[in-house]
Formats: structure tokens, sequence, C-alpha cells
């Protein structure tokens, strides 16, 4: 969970509150807050029981470039977080992820993998990668047709992410139309197959068939419906947070995004 270290004493009154309660929204399927692991398990905080697994080389990070409470670190090629199939990741079609994501090194020259939802035969469900070009742009796909973003950046196709900064990633995808977003702010729409390739498969964060790539990943939710524009603003903002403390304030997430550049 990312907030500022230094926010203003306002914030020290909600000191002590402990109210807490899971994350629901319409259509969210997943959530995790990556503040803690319990073992090798991460716990779904929608409270519909899909929690993760630390399957290699992965760790809840509490380092200082993490905001707050934790963020999931993947930092060998070996890193690799799963989520077991159920019906709702199955069966979807239009669907949005989003997160948090500090690149910590750049591209290893081949297919990075971020996020993968598999199906029969597919690892593009989607498919979130870095591309195989050591400058850090996310390859975000769907199959059939191996369809989306290629290799986007901050500020469009072809712009190249900084290693050492927090980005907000959004896959809004509707239809056949994917929205790409970054920072809140819509960079590029590409077509995709709109009924993709889907079915049972689990999900991974870092290691699939591919390496992992390298990075802090935090907040991520997976959504079974395509959010807008204010929605995915929304989120980044912290509005769906589940826990009302001085480290899950909503502002702290309208300062992080003036103050963090």
């Amino acid at each position: 969970m990312r907030f500022l270290l230094y926010l203003s004493i306002p914030l020290l009154l909600f000191v002590g509150i402990t109210t807490t309660h899971a994350v629901k929204d319409d259509g969210l399927l997943l959530y995790f807050s990556f503040d803690k692991a319990d073992g090798k398990t991460i716990e779904d905080e929608t409270g519909g029981g899909n929690d993760a697994t630390i399957i290699a080389d992965a760790e809840i990070s509490k380092d200082e470039v993490v905001y707050g409470n934790g963020a999931l670190l993947c930092d060998t090629n070996n890193s690799s977080v799963t989520v077991e199939s159920f019906n709702e990741l199955e069966s979807y079609k239009d669907n949005t992820f989003l997160f948090w994501l500090y690149f910590t090194k750049a591209n290893s020259g081949g297919w990075d993998q971020i996020i993968a939802k598999k199906a029969p035969g597919s690892d593009r469900s989607p498919g979130i990668w870095t591309c195989n070009r050591v400058p850090l742009h996310i390859h975000y796909r769907f199959e059939p047709g191996n369809q989306g973003p290629e290799c986007a950046g901050p500020n469009g196709e072809g712009s190249v992410f900084e290693i050492g900064k927090w980005y907000h990633i959004a896959g809004s995808k509707k239809g056949g139309l994917l929205t790409f977003f970054v920072d809140g702010k819509q960079t590029q729409q590409n077509n995709v197959p709109a009924d993709h390739v889907q079915g049972v498969e689990k999900m991974y964060i870092g290691k699939t068939g591919y390496n992992s790539a390298k990075f802090y990943l935090d907040e991520l939710y997976v959504y079974n419906r395509a959010l807008d524009a204010d929605e995915v603003s929304s989120v980044m903002d912290g509005d769906l947070l589940p826990v009302e403390v001085q480290n899950k304030l909503t502002t702290t997430w309208g300062l992080l995004k003036t103050q963090r550049d």
C-alpha cells in the first residue's frame, strides 16, 4: 500500500482507527494490496477467497521506495506468484487490470513477464510483458491474433518507462478495443479481439514460460468489465481502499500524484 511518509499533521488524527471491510465494487474480481503475506499466501481483499500464492523468489517488500505497508517485489528471473482459476476469471470478455508499477531493472532483451491470465493454448487473456527491447515499454496483448499495445510507454506507443519511478497502469478492454492508461491519462487505444481466448488456467504475476520482469507491483485490481476514464482515476486515487487508517486515506493518493514526479 502506497502513501507519503511526509503528509501533514491532520493525518495523525487517524492513528489507531482500524475499521476493516472487504473491498466491494461492481465487477471487481480480485484486489491485492500487497501489504502483507501469511507465509506464502497473499489475501484477496475482495473477500472472495481467491488468494495469491508466492511460488518462488517474490516477497512483500517494505523497502524505502515502497509507500506504506508493502508492495510485491519480483527481482529475479524466477519470481512468480499465482492465483488459482475460478469461474469469473475464466469467463470474462470485457475486463480491466489496474496496478502501480516500479521497474527496478531494464528489460533483459527478451519478453519479460509482468502479469498473465492464461487460458488453454494461450497466455494472453491478457498477457502483459515488457517488450523485447532494452528500453522499457509494456507489451499488452490478447489472443487470437496477438493484438493490443505493442510497445507502449507513458506517452503512447514507443515512449519509454523510467527505472526507479512509480507509474499507475490500467488496461480497459471493451469489446474489440483496449484503452491504455498511464497515471490516470489515456495514452492510446488498440484493436483487440472482442472474443479473446479464455478458460480454465491460472493468473500469474512474474514468471510464466517467460522470465519475470524486475519490478515492484502494488494495488492490483482486476475487473470483469471495462472501467471508463473517471473510474480508472477513482481507483488510482484510492477511492476504493478497504481500510480507513492514516496510511490508507484517499488524500494520500492525490498528493502522491502531484508530488512523486
